[in-house]
């Protein structure tokens, strides 16, 4: 199976980089900064001036990682059933 590997180039902090992500990533990346109402250039410098990682392109599959994973538990914790609280009776 081919890989659907996509390289594109965006401009960081002033200086112009190549990411290449899997078209999947790149969707969910466009999804993630209309959720935040911010560029994708922007998300993608945001991710550039925070990560760990010294691979961008790797840096950025973790935040979409971290970001659905985030998102997944705050619907557990939403779809949890409230513990009664026992009363000082």
């Amino acid at each position: 199976m081919k890989s659907l590997v996509v390289k594109r180039s965006v401009v960081i902090a002033g200086h112009k980089t190549s990411v290449s992500l899997e078209d999947a990533f790149w969707k969910a990346l466009h999804e993630i900064a209309a959720a935040r109402k911010m560029t994708l250039t922007d998300l993608i410098s945001s991710v550039d001036s925070e990560r760990k990682h010294p691979n961008l392109s790797s840096a950025i599959r973790l935040y979409i990682l971290d970001f659905h994973r985030s998102h997944i538990a705050e619907a557990a914790a939403r779809a949890a059933p409230a513990t009664p609280r026992a009363s000082n009776a």
